[in-house]
């Protein structure tokens, strides 16, 4: 009778946990979908209103649907952010929007690279064209964060706040040390003097080419970067390179006497100034809107049959579906052979913005593009790194638009295959024994060294690959492959210096790209449309929700450190040969 009863409970204690779970899912669908629907909504807004424009936040290239809402799912706040496709549009409608009167702009540390943050940046002085004002305030500026705010007509600082200018660094992490030290030997077979995505595997130190490209490179984002301000602020560019390289802004009161914060201000010393700019009285409260809420307002695509269509292709180049932070070759070849197919669709941008990954999931979006081309116009847009397998799949638009900023070329693969045995035997005491039907049966097997043959082969294979990319990218330019090869090699080159040699053809924004291709199809009506559609957040939920959950704790528990956890997984775990950036561009 005992274990009777015990049998009962335990069935009835696991069909109360199994029914408070499915209600619990029961509940986070239901409260997904009136979130979807909420998030939808149009929001009104008011006259004499504020836009608030918060640029912490996440700039992605599209803007996630937000299915959940803010409910508390590990994970759910990846999805946080804006698209920078709606920010852009968003400000283009506030310059002739009668009720946002101006704009009022905070940023201490943004989410986004120079490229992206140089849309943003160009955007707001378009603007300033409508004559409405911008205000810029924040309790710390960080360099990008200034670069944002050198924009404003005001720029105000917190008395007791900071501005960080001290120019650009970079810095590399180096694994070899720890890798000898656990008995792990990177075997490495690449293409490419400045192919230095492996460096850090076999080196303590950069190499001397990986260091001629790293300074090249910074540098050039250094002279966009104080270009940039200088113009804005009306300071001589010598002048601010100066102010960084004496480290002189080491109070508040310094950024006012060089020029660069317009006066120290307390927030509600802003909101006062806000009140009169919109055109509010002394007795009442700022009325504003922020950014996100203002750019669901902004449905306007375009007009007339006739569409141009923008392909969005960001993240990592791997092969299959993806998702909207990757580029899977089935995925984005789909969405390319779709508006190739539509006969409504004039032209095609591929909107690029990715470090590269494997070569054949590249060549894969390469064949389509070609096919594209031939039909209609194709032009290329690439964002803040377009680089290795991420320029192999656009150099054969028909024309290449970058930012100065942008990073992009690194024409060049590589092979990383690592060798356990030391670890495995040595260390743990573990030994293999097998038995295989020929020689090489057990290629780039991770429990003993390569032998010279199977080197000798990787490397054909290799150069191959290596070979082909050359010739797709000097087909598509119409280059040489021999100067194409001069400039390849894994070099990483700036967009400035991008479109000096020939690696894209103009210095222009996404919306210029955009133009480009509607005068290259002779349209004046047109509508642009998007794909791949964003993935439906339910489905990303279910399809990723381990993945999330893994990374939430990772991040829990390294903090800072969590970089270099990725970057050591993301080369270990790299299948097949890979076309990708030489390294993980951090500036600092």
């Amino acid at each position: 009778m005992r274990e009777f009863f015990k049998y009962l409970f335990a069935s009835m204690l696991g069909f109360f946990l199994s029914t408070a779970i499915i209600l619990i899912i029961c509940f986070v669908v239901i409260v997904g979908v009136i979130s979807s629907v909420d998030s939808d909504k149009t929001v009104a807004v008011n006259r004499n209103s504020v836009l608030f424009l918060n640029l912490d936040q996440a700039i992605k290239e599209r803007t996630p649907k937000r299915g959940f809402g803010n409910l508390p799912i590990i994970g759910s706040n990846e999805n946080d952010g804006i698209g920078l496709n709606d920010l852009l549009k968003a400000l283009e409608k506030a310059k002739t929007d009668d009720n946002i009167k101006c704009i009022y702009l905070n940023v201490s540390s943004p989410n986004a690279g120079f490229a992206t943050m140089r849309e943003v940046r160009n955007a707001l002085i378009d603007f300033k064209k409508s004559h409405k004002k911008i205000i810029a305030y924040s309790e710390v500026y960080t360099q990008g964060a200034y670069y944002l705010a050198s924009v404003a007509d005001k720029i105000y600082l917190n008395p007791e706040g900071a501005l960080e200018f001290k120019g650009f660094s970079s810095e590399l992490t180096f694994f070899k040390g720890t890798l000898e030290k656990v008995g792990v030997e990177m075997q490495v077979i690449r293409v490419g003097n400045y192919k230095s995505a492996v460096e850090p595997f076999i080196l303590d130190k950069m190499s001397d080419y990986n260091r001629k490209q790293v300074t090249a490179y910074v540098g050039g984002l250094y002279n966009t970067f104080l270009t940039d301000i200088a113009q804005s602020r009306d300071i001589e560019k010598d002048s601010l390179y100066k102010i960084a390289d004496d480290y002189r802004i080491q109070q508040p009161q310094d950024a006012v006497n060089f020029k660069m914060i317009d006066a120290l201000k307390y927030k509600d010393q802003i909101l006062e100034e806000l009140k009169g700019l919109s055109g509010r009285t002394k007795g009442e409260n700022v009325r504003s809107v922020s950014i996100n809420d203002y750019a669901k307002n902004n449905s306007d695509a375009g007009s007339g049959k006739d569409k141009v269509a923008v392909i969005y292709a960001n993240g990592e180049i791997i092969g299959g579906e993806g998702s909207d932070n990757q580029i899977g070759s089935e995925r984005i070849s789909r969405a390319i052979r779709k508006a190739r197919l539509d006969d409504n669709i004039k032209a095609v941008v591929i909107r690029v913005n990715s470090p590269g990954g494997s070569a054949l999931a590249s060549d894969v979006i390469w064949r389509e593009i070609v096919l594209t081309k031939k039909e209609k116009p194709v032009i290329a847009s690439f964002g803040d790194v377009a680089a290795s397998g991420g320029y192999y799949i656009g150099c054969a638009a028909d024309s290449i638009f970058v930012q100065p900023n942008t990073i992009t070329g690194s024409i060049g693969v590589f092979g990383i295959i690592p060798n356990f045995q030391n670890l495995m035997t040595n260390k743990l005491g573990i030994t293999f024994d097998g038995v295989k039907t020929g020689k090489y049966a057990d290629i780039m097997a991770t429990n003993r060294p390569m032998t010279a043959g199977e080197r000798f082969i990787i490397q054909n294979e290799l150069n191959r690959i290596y070979n082909g990319f050359v010739s797709r990218v000097a087909d598509g330019r119409k280059k040489s492959k021999a100067y194409i090869d001069s400039i390849g090699g894994g070099h990483v080159w700036i967009g400035t210096d991008a479109v000096q040699i020939g690696l894209a053809d103009r210095l222009g924004s996404f919306k210029d790209a955009i133009k480009a291709a509607a005068k290259k199809a002779k349209l004046k009506d047109y509508k642009v449309v998007e794909y791949p559609d964003v993935i439906d957040p339910w489905k990303s939920l279910m399809d990723e929700s381990t993945d999330k959950i893994k990374t939430y704790y990772t991040k829990q528990e390294l903090g800072d450190n969590y970089a270099i956890y990725q970057q050591m997984k993301k080369v270990i775990t790299s299948a097949g040969i890979q076309a990708r950036m030489p390294f993980e561009a951090v500036i600092k």
